[in-house]
């Protein structure tokens, strides 16, 4: 198994390489790969040093396996080089989510969709992650009709940059801002570039992707995403409008016994879902769940993940097991 992570050197990738450590991904030969300003650089793997190499040294190595964390341009110029000389690329960014012919994966709901002609699997976006993960179990049970949510989305989902600058205005430095606003003791709604109908991007990932993932474009999804002054974790307040009642037991019930998802319910010990027990962590954690007393069978509930785990890393790497167990590659 030849694997290759494209943005080895960025926050995203350190992760990457932390969850293929931690989950004893089966490697032969790893390739990290970065931009040219870091070429030459050594990054230590399970107790042994590897050089940074470029993309076009990357590409001639033909690794089973390439996953993209680089951004969007990086992905729509090299995923195809990639899978052209057979290698299967696992992208992070949003180049090709949206695409018709490109399958849009997170493992624990779609992953049997995938088959040995996938030669660029898209990676959903870290917010969508975690909804999907909490929705699909409930959709498939009680049908969604429409979808509310409302997302507290951490610096770090911006980059090292963000958490720059939200360090430096925590301890009174100027800096180079990745905002701008400050971000310290602030909220900002508005996460990635806005839209010509007044969304974000992020917000329309948000509209568009839980269709794809659960292939039904029977439900709607509206969002409004925001940027808080938190380092590790996106936090979401949602309300589902479904199209048959339920009871709240079962509703727990579900998400109780759904894999990848932990129950934080219980209002009478404080226990809910927050970034800081999220953080470092794999799960999708989920509570305050209660009923929408304005409008029938609709249900409230607050969604929590570690961004650069489940969000990006984690899912990432699942996909590549899969592709691995079910000899895809």
């Amino acid at each position: 198994m030849k694997l290759a992570l494209v943005g080895a050197t960025g926050m995203v990738g350190e992760v990457m390489l932390k969850v293929l450590h931690e989950r004893n991904f089966p490697i032969d030969e790893l390739l990290l790969v970065a931009s040219e300003k870091s070429v030459g650089k050594e990054i230590s793997f399970k107790g042994k040093n590897h050089k940074v190499i470029g993309l076009e040294e990357a590409v001639a190595a033909k690794p089973n396996i390439a996953i993209f964390s680089a951004g969007g341009s990086t992905s729509l110029e090299w995923a195809p080089k990639f899978a052209a000389v057979g290698t299967t690329v696992i992208d992070n960014s949003s180049a090709w989510r949206m695409e018709p012919d490109k399958k849009l994966i997170v493992p624990e709901i779609n992953a049997h969709l995938l088959t040995k002609t996938d030669k660029i699997i898209a990676n959903p976006n870290c917010s969508t992650i975690q909804l999907v993960m909490a929705l699909a179990p409930l959709h498939k049970k009680y049908k969604m009709k429409r979808v509310v949510v409302s997302t507290y989305q951490s610096v770090s989902g911006t980059g090292l940059k963000a958490v720059k600058q939200m360090e430096n205005e925590m301890a009174g430095i100027k800096g180079e801002m990745a905002y701008p606003y400050p971000i310290h003791k602030n909220a900002l709604p508005h996460c990635d570039v806005f839209e010509p109908n007044g969304y974000t991007k992020e917000e329309m990932k948000l509209a568009r992707e839980p269709q794809k993932i659960l292939d039904d474009r029977t439900f709607s999804v509206t969002a409004t995403a925001v940027r808080i002054p938190t380092a590790g974790g996106h936090s979401e307040a949602v309300n589902v409008q479904f199209e048959k009642d339920f009871e709240l037991g079962d509703i727990r019930k579900i998400l109780h016994q759904t894999l990848g998802i932990t129950l934080q319910d219980n209002p009478d010990t404080n226990t809910y879902p927050m970034p800081m027990y999220a953080h470092g962590k794999d799960e999708v954690f989920v509570g305050r769940i209660r009923r929408d007393e304005t409008q029938p069978n609709t249900l409230n509930m607050w969604i929590v993940s570690d961004n650069l785990r489940k969000g990006a890393a984690t899912n990432a790497v699942q996909i590549a097991e899969y592709l691995v167990a079910n000899e895809l590659v």
